[in-house]
C-alpha cells in the first residue's frame, strides 16, 4: 500500500502519521526518504513486537478481537477506549461516542489485519537514524501506550526535531486536544523543508 501510495504522491510531500499511521509515515520515508519533505509521528512508536515475542500484548489484542467477534465492534471499542483517553474524559461523553463510532464502522475482519500487522510490525530504530528533514513527535502527557517517553527517545535520534507533549491528554490526541495538536502540525509545517 505505500509504495502505491508514493507513485500517486506529487515529488515531494509531507507525511503525518497517529498511532498506526505514524509506523505507516516511517514505512514511506525507509522506502523514499529523498521525496518526504517533513515527517511528523503521533502518538506512535518505532520498535518491533517485545522481546519476549510480545506475547502479553498478542494476549491483550487478541482478547479484544474475540469481544469485536462475539459482541460485535461497539462493545470491543467501549473495553478498548478506557486505557487509551485521559482518564478524566471518560466522562465526555461525545468524546468517547465518537471514538467508538469510528471503531463501529470497521468490521472485525479488519480489526484482525489491523492486529497481524502490529504484531508483524518491524524495529524500524535505524529509519529514525536516516530522518534529515523537520520532524515533529507529539504525544499526550498521560499517554500510556506510546507514552512520552517514547517521543522524547524518537526526537533524540532525528536532529533537529520537534518534541511536542499535549498536557492533559490520552493516546487519542487529535480527538482529545484538536486545537493544541493542530496548534503543533501548524508549527510543524510553517518549517522550511
Amino acid at each position: 500500500m505505500a509504495e502505491t501510495t508514493l507513485r500517486q504522491a506529487p515529488e515531494r510531500f509531507s507525511v503525518a502519521g497517529h498511532s498506526m499511521g505514524g509506523r505507516v509515515a516511517l514505512e514511506i520515508y525507509r522506502l523514499a526518504p529523498q521525496r518526504v519533505a517533513r515527517i511528523a509521528l503521533l502518538n506512535t512508536g518505532y520498535q518491533g513486537l517485545a522481546p519476549d515475542n510480545g506475547k502479553e500484548e498478542a494476549n491483550g489484542r487478541y482478547a479484544l478481537l474475540d469481544v469485536a467477534r462475539q459482541q460485535g465492534m461497539k462493545e470491543m471499542a467501549r473495553k478498548w477506549v478506557v486505557p487509551m483517553v485521559h482518564p478524566d474524559r471518560l466522562n465526555d461523553t461525545a468524546l468517547v461516542d465518537e471514538v467508538i463510532e469510528m471503531f463501529s464502522r470497521k468490521t472485525p475482519e479488519i480489526f484482525a489485519a489491523q492486529i497481524r500487522a502490529l504484531l508483524g510490525r518491524a524495529d524500524r530504530s535505524a529509519v529514525l537514524d536516516q530522518i534529515h528533514c523537520p520532524a515533529l513527535l507529539l504525544s499526550g502527557r498521560e499517554d500510556t501506550w506510546s507514552p512520552p517517553s517514547r517521543h522524547a527517545e524518537m526526537a533524540a535520534r532525528i536532529p533537529g526535531s520537534r518534541l511536542e507533549v499535549i498536557p492533559d491528554c490520552g493516546h487519542m490526541s487529535p480527538l482529545e486536544r484538536p486545537a493544541e495538536v493542530a496548534e503543533a502540525l501548524r508549527g510543524w509545517l510553517a518549517l522550511p523543508s
